[in-house]
C-alpha cells in the first residue's frame, strides 16, 4: 500500500490538518502574497497543521515562508500585449505550459492529499487548469474547496462576461462547499454583478480583510520619511515616474521618499529611474523588491502606493495615511477600491480625471500627508479580522468532515 493510500485510509482525526491553497500568478505579487498569508494565519491557529502553496510566480523563491508551508512553482507564463499568453522560460506552447501545470496541481493533490483546498479568484484556474483537480477532489468528497474572492475584481458587467467565457459561474455553482469574500460588503460587493443561484448566495462568508503581519519587525530606515510602493511594479511605471517628477520640481518637497521598484519594474526604465534617483542627492532613496516591506510600512509616516488588494492591506493594518494613485486599465479593480476607501474616509485618492496626473498634484498630496486622518479614525469594527475569521472557518470545516468520517 502506497503512503498515499496509507493517508487516504486513515481516520481524518487521526492526522495533522493539511490545507493546499492554489494560486495561478500570471503577473505581479499579489496572489501569492494573500496565499501566503493565509498559510500562515492558518498554520499559526493550528500548530498541527501544514499548508501547501501552488504558484506560478516566478518570485516565489524570493519570499520566506514560515514553519510547516512550503510552495510548489508552477511553470510560469506572461501575457503578451495583445493578451495571448506564452510560456515564461519552456518555450513551449500556451497548451503545452497549461496541459504541464494541470498535472502538477492534480498530481500535488493526489500526493499531499490536501483536507482544505483554497482557491484564489480564478474558479477554473489558468485556462481551465485546475478543473482536473477539482473534479477529482469533488469526486473524492472528503476535501473542501473554496473560492476565495478579493473585495473587488472589475466592473460588473465585464465581470459577468468573462466568467461566463470560462465556465467560471456553472464550476462556482458546482465544485465549492463555500466561497470567501476578503472584504467588507459595505466596502464593495465583487459579487454584485454575477447571476449565482441562492444556494451559491447562502454559501458566502464575508470574513473581512486580511490583516498584515504586526509582529517583530526589523530597524526601519532613517526617519522621517515617506514609503513609495507600486507593488510588484510591473505596471508602476507611471506612479513612480510622476513621484520623481514631483521631487524634481519641487527642491524643498519633503519628508523623504523610500521607494520600492518591486520585482517586475526593471530594464531600461529601471535604469533611467536609477539615474534620476540618483541626482535627487538622497531625497529619494530607492531598492528593487524588499521581502519584509513590513518593516518599511511599521517606519513611514505616510504612504503613496497603488490601489492592490495587498498593499490596501496593509496601509489599514499598520494604519498610515495614503495616497492611492490606482490604475485604470485592464481593470477598473483599483479604482473602485480606492474610490470607495475614499468615500469611507480611509485614504485619498490622486484621480486622474478629476486631480490629473501632474507634479503639482503629487506635490500637493505629499504635503498634505502629515495631516491627513490615518485610517483608524473612519475604520469600522472587524474590518481588519479576515484572518481570524479564515481559521475559524477552517476549523468549523474539518470538525464537520471529522464528525461525519466517525459517522
Amino acid at each position: 500500500m502506497s503512503a498515499k493510500d496509507t493517508a487516504q485510509n486513515e481516520p481524518l482525526q487521526a492526522r495533522a490538518p493539511r490545507a493546499m491553497l492554489y494560486s495561478h500568478d500570471t503577473f505581479g505579487l499579489g496572489h501569492l502574497r494573500r496565499s501566503r498569508a493565509l498559510a500562515a494565519a492558518i498554520t499559526h491557529a493550528d500548530p498541527t497543521a501544514s499548508a501547501l502553496i501552488l504558484t506560478g510566480s516566478p518570485v516565489a523563491g524570493r519570499f520566506a515562508f514560515p514553519q510547516r508551508v512550503d510552495h510548489v512553482r508552477l511553470p510560469g507564463v506572461i501575457k503578451r500585449s495583445d493578451g495571448s499568453y506564452m510560456s515564461r522560460t519552456l518555450g513551449t506552447s500556451i497548451d503545452e505550459t497549461t496541459s504541464l501545470r494541470a498535472a502538477l496541481i492534480k498530481s500535488s493533490a493526489e500526493q499531499y492529499d490536501p483536507d482544505i483546498l483554497i482557491v484564489d479568484k480564478e474558479p477554473t484556474g489558468f485556462r481551465g487548469e485546475l478543473m482536473p483537480t477539482l473534479e477529482l477532489l469533488k469526486q473524492q468528497g472528503r476535501c473542501k474547496l473554496i473560492l476565495g474572492l478579493r473585495d473587488v475584481l472589475d466592473e460588473p458587467e465585464i465581470l459577468a462576461a468573462e466568467w461566463e467565457r470560462k465556465d467560471a459561474l456553472r464550476a462556482t455553482e458546482t465544485y465549492y462547499d463555500e466561497l470567501w469574500v476578503y472584504g467588507d460588503k459595505s466596502v464593495y460587493d465583487p459579487t454584485s454583478g454575477l447571476p449565482f443561484s441562492q444556494s451559491v448566495r447562502d454559501r458566502m462568508h464575508w470574513t473581512g480583510y486580511l490583516r498584515r503581519d504586526l509582529g517583530t519587525v526589523g530597524e526601519p530606515p532613517e526617519q522621517p520619511y515617506i514609503l513609495i510602493t507600486p507593488g510588484g511594479g510591473g505596471d508602476g511605471e507611471a506612479m513612480v515616474d510622476l513621484l520623481l517628477r514631483a521631487y524634481e520640481q519641487d527642491p524643498d518637497l519633503s519628508p523623504r521618499a523610500v521607494l520600492v521598484y518591486g520585482p517586475f519594474l526593471s530594464g531600461e526604465t529601471r535604469n533611467d529611474f536609477e539615474e534620476r534617483v540618483e541626482k535627487l542627492k538622497g531625497r529619494v532613496t530607492a531598492t528593487g523588491f524588499e521581502s519584509q516591506i513590513e518593516t518599511l510600512f511599521a517606519g513611514a509616516c505616510g504612504v503613496v502606493c497603488m490601489g492592490g488588494y495587498n498593499t490596501f492591506c496593509e496601509v489599514l493594518s499598520f494604519d498610515r495615511p495614503a495616497v492611492i494613485v490606482p490604475r485604470t486599465v485592464p481593470r477598473l479593480e483599483q479604482w473602485i477600491r480606492a474610490s470607495r476607501a475614499e468615500q469611507l474616509g480611509l485614504v485619498r485618492m490622486l484621480d486622474e480625471q478629476r486631480d490629473g496626473m501632474t507634479p503639482q498634484a503629487m506635490i500637493e498630496a505629499i504635503r498634505a500627508l502629515p495631516t491627513q486622518p490615518r485610517p483608524s479614525a473612519a475604520m469600522n469594527v472587524g474590518l481588519l479580522d479576515g484572518l481570524d475569521y479564515v481559521t475559524r472557518r477552517v476549523e468549523t470545516l474539518l470538525n464537520k468532515a471529522e464528525r461525519k468520517a466517525a459517522e
